[in-house]
């Protein structure tokens, strides 16, 4: 009788378990749309689980801000790693909208793990994949990584309109990294928007003057805000980063390409990390400002943000 209570016993405790591990294996719905008035028009954000809940579509005045052609051209953000030998773009590269090899396909391979969704607001929990699959190469430099999915999280929040200013986006994000990795030097896309080429013009924005000055193709990185609008000013996204003073990290800069042959132009945000002795794993937390609007009113709500 012991023995047959004990196998029930065990029975019941495992019986749990089955639920959980399909749980587990669940994704969360990528799907949704937040919205908020932003002077003659609505700011509308969409997210889709084509991409595991990255930023797929952002409208404004009858416009759309981003080019989501593949897995890699969303609103989203990325991590590039070392692991311990000489850093090389893409080659430990965890992306929250999926992997090269995704292409223009309908899944990723990344997974969007929580979400949770306002009417202005959203949050989401990405396990992000590595751009690169093992075995593909970035030019000539071999990927790093041993699978597709990555032990990498992302934590992203999102809210339209900041303070007074219905312009601006806040957009928080934390990436969370494992242990069990070997790192000393860790380059954090916080943020990167790829636009459609008609958005032309290159800005910067310069915090002395509270102007907007013409930028170069580059292309690469600069130290302060960039702006990209189209050539009558009619429709503007801008990216704003305080100083965010952290031991061992730099930044923010403030990078923007023009990609002919693909018709896409990109901004990003990015911070660095490094650390000889190796980075510690946990969490590193970013906040920035995207704001959309006619040319003026992002060069004015990035005045009004600079001077917070």
């Amino acid at each position: 009788m012991r023995h047959t209570s004990s196998l029930a016993a065990i029975a019941l405790l495992l019986a749990p378990l089955a639920p959980l591990a399909a749980l587990a294996a669940d994704l969360a719905e990528g799907n949704a749309t937040i919205r908020a008035t932003a002077g003659p028009s609505e700011i509308v954000i969409t997210t889709t689980s084509r991409v595991a809940g990255a930023i797929h579509s952002l409208t404004w005045n009858g416009r759309e801000f981003i080019d989501s052609a593949d897995h890699g051209r969303q609103l989203q953000s990325a991590s590039n790693l070392d692991c311990g030998t000489p850093i090389t773009s893409e080659t430990f590269n965890p992306t929250e909208a999926g992997s090269r090899r995704d292409g223009a396909g309908e899944k990723s391979s990344g997974r969007l793990r929580h979400r949770r969704v306002g009417p202005n607001a959203l949050q989401t929990t990405s396990q992000m994949a590595f751009w690169l699959a093992p075995g593909e190469k970035s030019g000539p430099n071999l990927a790093k990584n041993t699978t597709v999915l990555s032990d990498h999280l992302l934590v992203k929040r999102v809210r339209i309109g900041y303070q007074n200013l219905p312009h601006v986006i806040s957009y928080d994000v934390t990436f969370s990294l494992p242990i069990g990795e070997r790192h000393t030097h860790a380059v954090f896309e916080a943020l990167t928007g790829y636009m459609p080429p008609e958005f032309e013009k290159f800005h910067q924005f310069d915090p002395k003057t509270g102007e907007l000055e013409p930028l170069s193709d580059g292309p690469g990185e600069v130290p302060h805000p960039v702006v990209l609008s189209m050539a009558g000013g009619s429709h503007a996204m801008g990216i704003y980063a305080p100083q965010q003073p952290m031991a061992r990290i730099t930044g923010p800069t403030f990078g923007r390409w023009r990609f002919v042959p693909e018709k896409v132009v990109k901004w990003n945000c990015v911070f660095r990390l490094t650390d000889d002795r190796g980075i510690t794993p946990g969490e590193y937390s970013f906040r920035m400002f995207v704001i959309v609007g006619d040319l003026e009113t992002v060069k004015v709500s990035m005045r009004t943000l600079h001077r917070l």
